[in-house]
């Protein structure tokens, strides 16, 4: 699109179907770095990205012509096909339906990034639930709490 200048940041988040912790630490790398190519390969950039055994989270610099929707289930439908792929987990691997997204302004990265890198810290005080709620409620987001996750338990 000519002539069209946009600064858009987009802070991710999804989790793992039933909030089960099936992401191997000793994968993150990989992983990343897979779903990393998936953006990159949609022409947006992925700033910062993190992920703990239950859930991802990620900084995009979005380009206005593409859905934020469509690239974020290209990028779970590509990295669930991947990991099933690897077989890194026994049995039935799925991204919970929907995600999170929380937009930022660019005096603002720098604390996202750092909150974004220290998730494995920030998760010894706090459960990814808590953190999920307190980020819906910090940004005012209207949700209801039976649908939040859904967990193979209910």
């Amino acid at each position: 699109m000519a002539n069209t200048y946009s600064q858009i940041y987009v802070h991710v988040v999804f989790a793992v179907e039933g909030r089960q912790n099936l992401i191997p630490l000793k994968h993150n790398d990989e992983l990343q770095k897979y779903m990393t190519g998936v953006v990159s390969a949609q022409r947006q950039k992925l700033i910062a990205i993190n992920n703990m055994p239950d859930h991802v989270h990620m900084l995009i610099g979005l380009q206005p012509d593409l859905a934020l929707s469509d690239l974020v289930g290209d990028v779970k439908s590509a990295s669930s096909k991947f990991i099933k792929g690897k077989r890194w987990v026994a049995g039935r691997f799925s991204w919970q339906e929907g995600f999170g997204a929380f937009s930022y302004s660019r005096s603002q990265i720098s604390s996202v990034i750092r909150y974004i890198e220290n998730q494995q810290k920030h998760h010894a005080k706090k459960s990814f639930c808590e953190e999920y709620i307190q980020l819906l409620e910090k940004f005012n987001v209207e949700y209801d709490p039976r649908y939040i996750f859904k967990t193979f338990d209910k």
